[in-house]
Formats: structure tokens, sequence, C-alpha cells
């Protein structure tokens, strides 16, 4: 998706994009609850046969980049074009342009360590293995949380616990689009993740009370489930587009890679330690370790929202400069006049 989206509109379009991932967790719930009562193998059957269907169409149907097609890539930045010659004519004839053939190069593949140690990887990595730790755990051990807390019909929990991938969805294209408009990600996340801390306070005090319980999850989601979609989707194909790699797909791939295995095995170490926490301390707790661990994304983070509020404070600073100046230039040949 990177590859046909430039960075202007990228967020708002992998936010989008990246609600997939929520759909798929709506429907999946939607499915299993419809023929849970039949027995867990028909749950396995149905999905697996979703599962097969799309990847059926993807291969057949996928097209990864717009060269496949003849098209050019989307330009990284909008306020860059490339030069044009003034004096190369309009039109031209056919006759004149010699036919060549243009032979593409398939650049090559950069390795684990220098992807690394491109600018924010290693941030937004530790980052998202915090946040996709809450998310998984969250959005995994919610049925058994409302089955076990309220003792709901697991059915009925399947059904109230997608509101939490609804507020996911909300905020990945809300959060997309304002970090489209201001041209900056980090200071999109860390308000979403400060504002995180109560809204997951608020859940874990949450009455016996469906609406309410299900407005309060989709709240937690968005404040959550959204950051996530962000820096999984929109923040990894920047990542993968900076400095020496920029118009580098295979470059795109690994850092994608390396952010996304880092959330997986954040995820993994969380799915251990929930049950272990509950069952030893309660569930309280492991909604204490859930703000903790937002907490420390947050953290992580906190150096690249320095870095890009200063870039936003001295674009300010030179505009306004450039303005005054601007102003000066004008009415110094009035203020001559007036004085003469």
């Amino acid at each position: 998706m990177a590859n046909w989206f430039g960075k202007s509109s990228r967020g708002v379009v992998l936010g989008a994009w990246s609600a997939c991932a929520s759909v798929g967790n709506i429907f999946g719930a939607l499915m299993t609850a419809g023929v849970l009562n039949y027995g867990y193998e028909y749950a396995f059957l149905l999905t697996s046969t979703v599962l097969f269907a799309g990847g059926v169409v993807i291969y057949f149907g996928l097209v990864c980049s717009p060269r496949e097609v003849g098209l050019p890539d989307p330009p990284e930045d909008e306020d860059k074009e490339e030069p044009v010659d003034e004096f190369e004519p309009l039109l031209e004839a056919s006759e004149e342009r010699p036919s060549q053939d243009v032979v593409v190069e398939r650049p090559k593949a950069i390795g684990f360590i220098q992807a690394i140690l491109l600018p924010g990887v290693i941030y937004y990595s530790l980052s998202y293995a915090c946040l996709k730790l809450v998310n998984y755990a969250f959005f995994f051990w919610l049925p058994f949380y409302l089955t076990d807390k309220f003792g709901w019909d697991p059915s009925v929990a399947d059904d109230i616990s997608i509101w939490y991938d609804v507020g996911g969805i909300i905020a990945g294209i809300i959060g997309g689009f304002i970090s489209d408009r201001m041209n900056k990600r980090a200071p999109v996340l860390i308000v979403m993740l400060v504002l995180a801390f109560p809204a997951l306070y608020l859940y874990s005090v949450s009455p016996k009370d469906k609406p309410t319980n299900a407005f309060l999850m989709a709240v937690a989601g968005f404040f959550i489930g959204g950051p996530a979609n962000l820096i999984s989707a929109a923040i990894s194909a920047d990542l993968g587009r900076q400095g020496p790699v920029k118009g580098s797909n295979e470059a795109l791939a690994t850092v994608t890679g390396i952010v996304d295995g880092t959330g997986s095995v954040g995820a993994a170490i969380g799915l251990f330690l929930v049950p272990i926490i509950q069952l030893n301390l309660g569930w309280h707790w492991v909604f204490y370790f859930f703000i903790l661990m937002t907490f420390l994304t947050a953290v992580c983070i906190l150096p690249l929202f320095v870095k890009e509020v200063r870039t936003i404070h001295w674009k300010q600073c030179w505009r306004r400069a450039l303005i005054s100046v601007h102003l000066q230039v004008d009415t110094g040949p009035h203020t001559t006049e007036v004085t003469t």
C-alpha cells in the first residue's frame, strides 16, 4: 500500500487500510459466535475456509506497485517537483525520439543492522513491542474477561468485544488524517497514548451494564488500537522510505518486518504474563500492567516527539521572520514618500 501513496496522504490511507485487521476481528467474532454452539471445530473450519479464499484472491489479484502496470511512483514530498527544462517543447514528434529499451535494475536489499540504524526504527520498534502487547492481550483476553467478571455468555461476550475494534478503526482513520495535516506522526501518538491512561482505568471499573461497557471499551480501543494501527502501517512505511533507502521496496519490507516482528515479541510476552498476573493479583492489576506498558510506549516515542515539536517551532519562527521581512520591504517605499 505504501508503494501507491505518497507521504502527504499515507497517514489517512494506511490508517483506513490498517483497519482491515480490526474489521476481520469483527467478522471473525460474529462468525465464530454464530457457530460456537455447534462446537469449536466448526469455528476453526469456517475461519480457515475464509482465510484460504482470501489467500487465493491475493495471489491472483494483488498488484504490488505502480511499476508493475506502467505507472510512476507517487511523490514522497509534494513541495519537491522534478526540474523542467523551459526550452524543451511541450509536444514532440515520436519520430525524433529513438526508442530505447529501458533496463531497470532491482535494488539491493539492505542488511538487518543497516535497517535498525535508520532514524526512528529502534524507537518505534520498542514502542510497538509495548503497545502491541497491550493491544493483543486486551483483544484476546477480552471475551474471557467479560465472561469471568460479569458472567455473560461467551457468545454475548464475543459480540460486545467487537466494540474494541470499532474504536481502533475510527482512531486509525482520524489519527492518520491529523498526522497528514501536521506532517508529523509522533505528536498525534503521544496525545492519544496519554489519553489512553484514563481510558484504560475507566474501563477497569466499568459497571455490569452492556451499553456502558461497550462504550468504554470503544474508547479504550480508540486510544490503544488507533496508535497501534498508525505505527504498524503509516509510520512503518515512512521509516522504510527515508534517507538513503528512499524508493527501495526491499528496504520498506525489511523495516516493516523489524517493527512488526518486534511488536510480535512483545505481544507474545504479554499473552504469557496476563494469566499469571490475573491468577495471582486479579483483573485490576492486569489493567495496571496495561497502563504501565502504555506509559513505556509513550516514553519510547518521547525523543521523536521532542524532535518533531522542535521542528514545528523552528518552522513557525522562520515563517514569522520571513513575513516580517516581507512586510518591511513592502512598507519601506511608502514610509519614505510620507517623510519626504
